[in-house]
């Protein structure tokens, strides 16, 4: 998530979880806004590990990090980014379960169709959508 893109979500009022990509340049402004608590943020950085809807959710920038940790069975969900076209994937874990992968895409449409992922943590259905504008 950039600054640039929170411009544009933060408004809506929702609880709003993220991390940082590959931008190093966005650290200072992500923290700057997370301080604010009419925005609503929770900012953990690098990666994060959060509780929703009694599913545990780790994010983290990088696709290959993604699947390792999802590998590990430790979560139900594994969220990234960085590939700029949406994935939906389960990955069989260590534990001899599934763990689902997501990688919303891009939603500025840079190199790929603008799009994002709308989902159910109760049932764990995720479905890819168009942005539209």
């Amino acid at each position: 998530m950039a600054p640039s893109t929170l411009h544009a979500i933060v408004g809506l009022g929702l609880p709003i979880h993220l991390i940082h990509g590959n931008n190093a340049g966005d650290l200072y402004y992500m923290s700057k806004w997370a301080q604010e608590a009419k925005n609503r943020l929770q900012y953990y950085g690098q990666d994060g590990t959060l509780e929703l809807a009694q599913k545990r959710i780790f994010m983290v920038h990088y696709p290959h990090y993604a699947k390792a940790m999802a590998l590990t069975g430790d979560y139900d969900l594994v969220c990234n980014g960085h590939e700029h076209r949406a994935v939906i994937e389960r990955i069989r874990n260590i534990k001899g379960e599934e763990t689902l992968r997501i990688d919303p895409g891009t939603v500025a449409g840079v190199s790929a169709p603008a799009t994002y992922v709308f989902g159910d943590l109760q049932t764990m259905e995720f479905g890819i959508r168009p942005v539209t504008l």
